[in-house]
């Protein structure tokens, strides 16, 4: 086994600091992050003088990583819970509420549809016909559209089903992978037969578990998360400084060549754990695995953006109620979500009672076009489509918009055998670790996942 005294994380989002909180006590770790800020797409900043996220603003509390993680360095406290409020689409001219029990999006009890005016009753009579469809065992990958349009009709994969992709991925259900973004029905699916039965029968089983709440908020924003992981993991984290080059050393050691805002800056470890986009880690990887390099590059990425608002209170004509909703991209709308953080975190209501705080996103895979507007345009299109959905708020007391270039890969049809390629030529690289939302999960807790599991691959390295 190697001996790994010294490691450098290059990354600082959420899976590189989970990774150098898994290293700490068992290595020297430097964590490199291009940006002023270590978080990644973990971050808070300010509206209206409020303190509110900017990227992701909770934790999956299905799967533990991230909770768990989140207690450990002293935010067990701050953990909570939402607001209850059911999941809402926006859709034929209206806010719909999905029955309980979908799994990201797909049914469980179609009677619950009918009435909804999310399907038409035609609609809702394919969905329920799904029972009496024969279902030969699902081998080898396709979309998920692919799947669930022949299992359920197309109206409820692009009103039901694609309003959750879209939230999750930023993606669409023609190009996304089943198996790597729905694996509970890709399970299933596996199993043969009709998949209405066979989610309830795991519903029936989760106990429990299959009622609990599905993500956690963390008081005063999910952006404190990875500022809690930084101070805690002992590691010495350099900020503004990007990594440029990778080289391999005598040893199986390797040299890392960044940029900083006073010159270049050369560093040695024993072991380099890539918590990088997949572009990114492709142009490092280039010189070491061509094939590693080629795989990367193949995942694509989808732009996003946030418009968040602030409104009075007093002055505004009409404040909505619940979570917030999902658009499905059939309806034609430029938004693709909302969510009503004044509602549905506590806290966010307790620091500002005066003050009603939301946020809008757009972009999903392919929209270039709408992410290419300036702003202010964009500001002023969520406020017409919110209007149109909740109803007439009036003019915020303030707005601003963040964008996330490339922020969320796609998991394509095939993604988990392309992620077996990758980590497969990866391991060619003695003392070197991939981790982050490219490969397992797009969620906090997937990412914190891979971090720590990046850091016990090079720390047992043969």
């Amino acid at each position: 086994m190697r001996a790994v005294r010294s490691v450098i994380v290059i990354g600082g989002g959420i899976s590189g600091l989970a990774a150098a909180w898994q290293l700490r006590g068992r290595a020297d770790v430097t964590v490199l992050e291009s940006h002023t800020k270590v978080g990644g797409k973990l971050r808070t900043g300010t509206i209206a003088g409020i303190t509110v996220d900017e990227g992701a603003e909770s934790l999956m509390a299905l799967r533990p990583e991230a909770v768990e993680l989140a207690a450990a360095v002293g935010l067990g406290n701050a953990l909570c819970d939402p607001a209850k409020a059911p999941t809402t689409v926006w859709t034929r001219g209206a806010l719909r509420p999905l029955p309980a029990g979908h799994v990201m999006g797909v049914p469980t009890d179609p009677a619950a549809l009918a009435g909804t005016g999310l399907l038409s009753p035609e609609g809702v009579a394919r969905v329920a016909a799904e029972e009496t469809l024969p279902a030969e065992p699902l081998t080898g990958d396709c979309s998920v559209a692919g799947y669930l349009t022949a299992r359920f009709g197309r109206e409820a994969v692009d009103r039901l089903v694609e309003p959750l992709l879209g939230g999750v991925y930023a993606g669409r259900a023609d190009s996304l992978s089943l198996r790597a973004a729905m694996p509970r029905i890709a399970a299933l699916a596996e199993q043969g037969g009709p998949l209405l039965p066979a989610l309830r029968r795991t519903r029936a089983a989760g106990g429990p578990r299959a009622a609990a709440v599905a993500v956690q908020g963390v008081a005063g924003g999910a952006g404190r998360f990875p500022q809690a992981v930084a101070a805690a993991c002992g590691a010495r984290i350099l900020t503004g400084t990007a990594a440029r080059s990778l080289h391999r050393l005598p040893g199986d050691r390797w040299r890392v060549q960044a940029m900083t805002d006073d010159g270049p800056l050369t560093m040695e470890a024993d072991a380099v754990v890539l918590a990088l986009p997949a572009f990114a880690a492709a142009e490092l990887l280039r010189p070491h695995s061509p094939l590693a390099e080629a795989e990367l590059s193949g995942i694509a990425h989808a732009s996003t953006a946030v418009v968040t608002m602030a409104f009075s209170r007093s002055r505004a004509h009409f404040l909505p109620e619940g979570n917030g909703f999902l658009v499905p991209p059939v309806d034609g709308h430029t938004l693709k979500a909302a969510s009503f953080l004044s509602n549905k975190w506590a806290w966010l209501h307790a620091a500002a009672p005066d003050t009603f705080v939301l946020r809008a996103s757009v972009g999903r895979i392919g929209e270039d076009d709408v992410l290419a507007r300036p702003d202010r345009h964009l500001v002023r299109t969520a406020i017409a489509e919110l209007h149109h959905a909740v109803g007439p708020m009036g003019e915020p007391l303030a707005a601003r918009v963040t964008r996330w270039d490339r922020g969320l890969p796609q998991y394509g049809v095939g993604h988990r055998d392309r992620v077996a390629r990758i980590r497969e030529a990866a391991s060619g690289l003695p003392g070197l670790a991939l981790c982050g939302a490219s490969y397992e999960g797009v969620g906090v807790a997937a990412c914190v996942a891979t971090g720590r599991a990046a850091a016990r691959q090079v720390l047992l390295a043969p």
